[in-house]
């Protein structure tokens, strides 16, 4: 999972397997596949990065442990 911002300043988590597509409006909204929609601060290309660092720490046994 990747944590996002949400417009009010709220972070949050999600599943970056269940995104479809990522579209700046100018706003970033991500549809995931059941059509749900979430508009984000982070745009299109610090999202992608997020995933692959995700996937990197997965795939090479980094501690992916949530540190605040």
């Amino acid at each position: 999972m990747i944590k996002v911002t949400r417009l009010n300043g709220k972070e949050y988590y999600i599943n970056y397997d269940l995104i479809e597509t990522i579209e700046e409006t100018p706003d970033t909204v991500m549809t995931l596949r059941d059509g749900k929609k979430y508009v984000v601060l982070e745009n299109a290309e610090e999202i992608i990065h997020r995933i692959i660092d995700f996937k990197r720490k997965v795939f090479t046994n980094e501690n992916i442990l949530i540190k605040d």
